[in-house]
């Protein structure tokens, strides 16, 4: 790692720390390999609209990593198999990979040249448990989730309504939002179930961020 990305490693394990993440070296170079792939790739091929890296180290890193310890948390131990709807340039699920190794963790996005950088960072970042689908969530075909999640992808509604039959039998859904979402809450359908709705303090970014996590109502 060279000099000038020292600043920006300090202030990711001090991140970390804020969200009481142990991050070892290992994932601290990888994290930093994956931004340094995003600003690369994004000067050609529009895959955020932030530019800056100081701004895409706490909007997009940052955000990503304040979701671990709840989905740590939720997983209760066990190895999660993840699917990230609408994952742009692989937020938050390259970041999930980094830091969960040994859960399997698919990205699906419309967008081929987004899904090909997810593909790319895999084999940079050497990430066996990353996988990039170019495609409609709707006709993914693959095996059942224990995690469907979604950042900025649409409303919970859609959400649910497009990925409910690619959710395991005991699966969740965790939807990354800003403010409580108040109005899409009332519009998602009376078989899901919210079962809590979790604010999220996001180091370094003063702004709203939330995660809301539903089921299917039994």
């Amino acid at each position: 790692m060279n000099e000038a990305a020292d600043p920006q490693r300090d202030r990711l394990q001090q991140a970390a720390e804020q969200l009481a993440l142990d991050l070892a070296p290992a994932r601290v170079d990888r994290l930093l390999g994956y931004l340094d792939l995003l600003q690369r790739w994004n000067a050609t091929y529009n895959l955020t609209a932030v530019r800056d890296p100081d701004e895409m180290l706490v909007q997009h890193l940052f955000d990503c990593l304040a979701v671990i310890p709840p989905l740590r948390h939720a997983a209760r131990g066990a190895s999660r198999r993840v699917l990230d709807v609408g994952s742009g340039g692989g937020l938050p699920g390259v970041v999930i990979a980094v830091t969960c190794e040994d859960w399997p963790v698919v990205c699906v996005d419309t967008v081929g040249k987004k899904a090909a950088f997810v593909r790319q960072v895999a084999a940079e970042l050497r990430l066996p448990n990353l996988r990039a689908e170019h495609a409609r969530v709707e006709t993914l075909v693959a095996s059942p989730f224990d995690i469907v999640t979604s950042r900025a992808f649409s409303s919970l509604a859609d959400f649910v309504r497009l990925t409910r039959r690619l959710l395991a039998p005991a699966g969740v859904w965790m939807a990354m939002k800003g403010k409580r979402p108040d109005d899409e809450l009332a519009m998602l359908p009376a078989d899901v179930e919210v079962f809590h709705v979790e604010p999220l303090a996001v180091p370094g970014l003063a702004a709203e961020r939330c995660l809301v996590w539903m089921r299917p109502k039994t």
